[in-house]
């Protein structure tokens, strides 16, 4: 049985604001909101179990599995919730599945302090489509926000979503006998053609600052991806799948 809310002071829709805007409030509730209706589909399809709610602007036809919460508002209460500037007429909420421990493995990629969402969803959907582990170090961008759930395109529901420290990702790895090799612009970098990635742990850090200097101190190799001089550096989800291409080739 569908609910109808027509308010836009309803506690269901004034908790789905706060989910959408705050990462704290993703964090003490466990939950994320997912936008659109291609996105509740992979949702379906790949992670029913998270599914709690569904929200669908009248008319909106989708397939929800039973024992979902549906819940049907105008579509101007939907237009008033939803984060998309054209909406989709579909909102979701979702249970953040539970963490698994930090398990290392060859041809992993870890993201370092990469804040920018578009660039952590699309590395994300990449990493899925060429079958890459992928681990966020702290200082990253949150994996459940709306905007890298979306630029996922699905991706954060095909695979897990990996988050550690590096204090636990270096212990790891050392103890795995698994070097670790950075991604920088430095004179001891090494071609990332000259070198087998897929024995290693990659890692990418951030357009601005590149890789933190704890982490850089603590890696076994240095490498960079060859680009004309004058370029300064790449966008880093372009960086991290030339990174992944190179991971397969080897």
């Amino acid at each position: 049985m569908e609910e109808h809310i027509s308010s836009r002071k309803n506690p269901l829709l004034q908790q789905v604001k706060k989910l959408l805007t705050s990462r704290s409030e993703r964090r003490k509730t466990g939950l994320f909101v997912g936008d659109g209706t291609k996105l509740l589909q992979e949702a379906v399809e790949y992670m029913p179990g998270c599914l709690q709610t569904v929200i669908l602007a009248e008319g909106v036809q989708v397939r929800v599995p039973d024992g979902i919460r549906v819940v049907r508002v105008p579509e101007d209460v939907m237009a008033s919730i939803s984060p998309m500037e054209a909406p989709q007429g579909a909102l979701f909420l979702g249970k953040i599945p539970e963490q698994t421990g930090f398990r290392p493995k060859p041809g992993m990629l870890i993201l370092d302090g990469i804040q920018d969402p578009g660039n952590i969803g699309t590395i994300l959907r990449t990493a899925d489509a060429m079958d890459v582990s992928v681990v966020l170090l702290d200082g990253c961008a949150d994996p459940w926000s709306w905007k890298v759930v979306r630029s996922s395109m699905g991706a954060v529901f095909r695979a897990p979503v990996i988050q550690a420290t590096w204090d636990e990702v270096l212990s790891a790895c050392r103890e795995a006998g698994i070097p670790i090799g950075v991604t920088a612009l430095s004179d001891r970098a090494v071609d990332i053609r000259s070198a087998d990635l897929s024995a290693m742990a990659l890692v990418i850090g951030s357009e601005g600052r590149g890789v933190r200097q704890g982490v850089l101190d603590s890696a076994d190799r240095e490498l960079i991806i060859p680009m004309n001089p004058h370029c300064e550096s790449l966008n880093a989800a372009i960086a991290a799948a030339i990174v992944m291409w190179e991971i397969k080739r080897n």
